[in-house]
């Protein structure tokens, strides 16, 4: 069985320095019992909780592009167990990854979950559709309720993925996670201070009175 990530990423010059560290029979082992070309429920629980990936393209001189995309919670739709997809929203309109797409499909996504020091990467075949070339698909994965002016849809089209090993990623923690975390805190310092301020109070009163 093949291992269709490294299939794709081990060009020659790759296994030549896997080769020269001798990392290759690492990989010549694994390939013979991985292959992720299908998403499951881990991939897919990973895909619907996250607000934010990047994608990476290539231009027609050979230069690589990385860009962020975001929106709410879930933006980027799971359609089966091989598609992807997810609106293109209007941004600062230079349209660097939507021209790279047209002349060469191919694309790489990371999906990061920073809390948890986990990474997805997806390798895939984008296509670039107008808004209403599928008004269905349009209206699953462009929500009226966002607040952003969507462009086109992004259907993304599974070649592999794999996850990457948790070591170097360091933790972040979005707003609304860190208030989660410090809530308990912050409830337990309005208590305290709704206390001294009923014994600032108490020790006012017993003063004028005496």
């Amino acid at each position: 069985m093949p291992y269709g990530f490294l299939d794709i990423a081990s060009t020659p010059s790759v296994r030549t320095v896997q080769a020269k560290m001798g990392a290759d029979r690492i990989w010549q082992n694994l390939q013979k019992d991985r292959a992720f070309d299908r998403f499951t429920a881990d991939e897919a629980r990973f895909i619907a909780a996250r607000d934010s990936f990047y994608i990476a393209t290539v231009s027609e001189s050979g230069w690589p592009y990385i860009q962020h995309r975001g929106g709410p919670g879930g933006f980027l739709k799971l359609l089966d167990d091989r598609t992807l997809a997810f609106a293109d929203y209007r941004g600062n309109r230079q349209y660097i990854s939507t021209g790279n797409l047209t002349a060469n499909n191919r694309a790489c996504l990371f999906l990061m979950d920073y809390p948890n020091r986990a990474r997805l990467k997806i390798y895939a075949h984008i296509d670039v559709l107008a808004l209403d070339d599928d008004p269905v698909l349009t209206e699953q994965v462009a929500p009226g309720e966002y607040r952003a002016k969507p462009e086109r849809i992004f259907r993304v089209r599974l070649a592999a993925f794999d996850w990457n090993c948790r070591q170097h990623i360091t933790p972040r923690f979005a707003e609304f996670e860190v208030a989660e975390a410090i809530r308990p805190l912050r409830d337990r310092l309005a208590r305290l201070e709704a206390e001294n301020a009923e014994l600032r109070a108490h020790c006012r009163q017993h003063g004028e009175a005496s």
